[in-house]
């Protein structure tokens, strides 16, 4: 990773190597620019953060939450900070890349032409 600290390359490298099933199943579908070109990238360290998906070129982030994320006060401030970055934060819920991932893929199409 260019002009990344090594500890913080590392823990990128841990958590791309550890997709829950969810995170995988939307990788499949985001990778190698399968989503009308947008290049995606996955466990980006942003600030202090590190996104589940960005896609540089529009400043999104896309974020595969579990229900421990429902109404969470600290992922709030997480996207405050990142909005303060110039990143758009968008979530997605593991259960609407399970069970309807082609509604989420039309969903982030909307939001990357914004």
């Amino acid at each position: 990773m260019r002009g990344k600290d090594e500890p913080t390359a590392d823990r990128a490298r841990r958590l791309r190597r550890s997709l829950t099933k969810q995170e995988f199943l939307l990788w499949r579908r985001l990778r190698s620019r399968q989503l009308e070109g947008y290049k995606f990238v996955r466990q980006e360290p942003i600030g202090r953060y590190y996104a589940d998906f960005a896609c540089r070129e529009r400043q999104l982030i896309v974020e595969v939450d579990g229900s421990q994320h429902a109404e969470s006060a600290k992922d709030i401030r997480r996207d405050k900070a990142l909005a303060a970055l110039g990143y758009r934060v968008v979530r997605v819920w593991n259960n609407d890349v399970l069970n309807n991932i082609d509604g989420v893929l039309e969903m982030l199409l909307v939001e990357l032409r914004k």
